[in-house]
């Protein structure tokens, strides 16, 4: 998911299909026969929504004038993975660099042979330590090969409604509602008194939504190391469904499905007061609350448990490529700290390197639709709180989108929670059978 600025939205249930195996370039990922340095090169860039490449696309080319790079640029990231699907398993037809977000890297890691290990192929001067540790981490696959270098994240934060905590005479100060947003419980317990306190107004937008980031903070998520289905062994999750479920027996959910037409006209409404916030909800928030709602939002430094991630992407370079080492080459440079920042300010994409997570650039960055927010700080902050990548095995995804989502939708519209479970153990089945 991408832009703080522009809130343009990818579609985050994602629909994953196995991957099927590419037939071209070979399996072992090796480093390509060295070639000519003045040799004129076609490379193809394909990516979705917003990574803010339109201007460093010809830049590079400027740096190296044997480089001609086209650029395939689609608008929602649902139907461009599944192109990306059907063209691995037609063994042709991707990109030399291609992006992938992270909801679908389980699926990518688990055909990682089809992949390029950058380790053997990209520029020697690109180390680990670029990256966040457990940004880094996240696209290695089981036998250590790391098939993405790692774009934007998606750090979480929470955003809330300063007027509608002040009007139910609760704290509004982004330091004051800290103690809020502790923890899951103190959360849900805000919630309950804000729900008192304001009639029956309810305190977040979707169950769903608040359900996803609660999952993506534990260590394994619906799938376990096994690649076998883990849902109802995870006690994280049973946790996880009893504490969002409780919330809404409690009036506590606005019942709106993300990124619906009620769920965006939800913002300006005002149809609920708090929101899970990753980076990038920043602008989507700003879009559909429009200007008369300015300085009525704000986000602060604190997250349920502490911190997470939702969002972002990498990119690979497909055993498909003609020209792996080029291809690495380009990955490598548009995922450098200094090509980042330049992303960031053009898009909002919020950087996964560490220098750029402390270059005066990103840390100076303010939101005066938030009321002035610090928002680089901010975000720099809630990124290092990650400790290391959820393991996400083959279909996890999938089962975010067409298991857990519409379960929850069900609870909200009148099921008990244990008929919603039930409703999510069943579908999750029938997509890992």
């Amino acid at each position: 998911m991408r832009s703080i600025r522009n809130g343009l939205v990818l579609a985050l249930g994602i629909t994953m299909t196995t991957f099927g195996l590419a037939a071209c370039g070979g399996d072992d990922g090796g480093a390509p026969a060295a070639s000519d340095p003045n040799a004129k090169v076609e490379l193809s860039l394909a990516t979705f929504t917003e990574f803010g490449y339109e201007e460093l696309i010809p830049e590079y080319e400027r740096l190296h004038p044997n480089i001609k790079i086209t650029h395939r640029k689609t608008g929602q990231g649902g139907p461009y993975h599944q192109d990306l699907i059907t063209k691995l398993a037609a063994g042709s037809g991707l990109a030399d660099v291609t992006a992938v977000e992270e909801g679908h890297l389980s699926n990518v890691l688990d055909k990682g042979s089809k992949f390029n290990d950058l380790t053997k192929i990209g520029p020697a001067e690109v180390s680990p330590d670029r990256w966040l540790g457990w940004k880094y981490d996240a696209a290695k696959t089981k036998d250590g090969k790391v098939i993405g270098y790692g774009t934007d994240i998606g750090p979480l934060a929470m955003c809330y409604r300063k007027d509608m905590l002040e009007a139910a005479g609760m704290p509004s100060d982004p330091e004051a509602v800290k103690p809020l947003f502790a923890t899951w419980d103190s959360y849900f317990a805000a919630g309950e008194q804000y729900v008192a306190k304001t009639g029956g107004k309810a305190w977040f937008d979707s169950a769903a939504q608040n359900f996803n980031a609660m999952v993506n903070q534990l260590p394994t998520g619906y799938i376990g190391t096994d690649d076998k289905l883990a849902v109802e062994t995870n006690q994280g999750i049973k946790d996880a469904w009893t504490k969002v479920t409780g919330a809404v027996a409690k009036g506590q959910s606005a019942k709106l499905t993300a990124f619906s037409n009620e769920w965006n006209s939800g913002f300006k409404q005002g149809a609920f007061a708090t929101k899970v916030c990753p980076a990038w909800m920043l602008g989507v928030i700003e879009e559909h609350s429009g200007p008369e709602n300015a300085g009525k939002w704000a986000v602060t430094a604190a997250f349920p448990g502490g911190g997470g991630n939702w969002g972002g992407s990498y990119l690979t370079v497909p055993t498909q490529s003609k020209h792996p080492k080029e291809a690495a080459e380009l990955a490598a440079w548009l995922t450098a700290p200094e090509q980042q920042i330049k992303a960031f300010k053009a898009k909002g994409t919020f950087p996964s390197q560490v220098k750029a997570l402390e270059d005066p650039a990103l840390l100076s960055e303010t939101d005066a639709y938030f009321g002035g927010a610090k928002i680089g700080q901010l975000f720099a902050e809630q990124a290092k709180k990650v400790a290391k990548p959820q393991y996400k095995g083959p279909g996890d995804g999938q089962i975010q989108e067409n298991a857990s989502s519409p379960a929850l939708q069900a609870v909200e519209q009148g099921k008990s929670a244990a008929e919603g479970w039930t409703q999510l153990l069943d579908a999750a089945k029938k997509i890992t059978r």
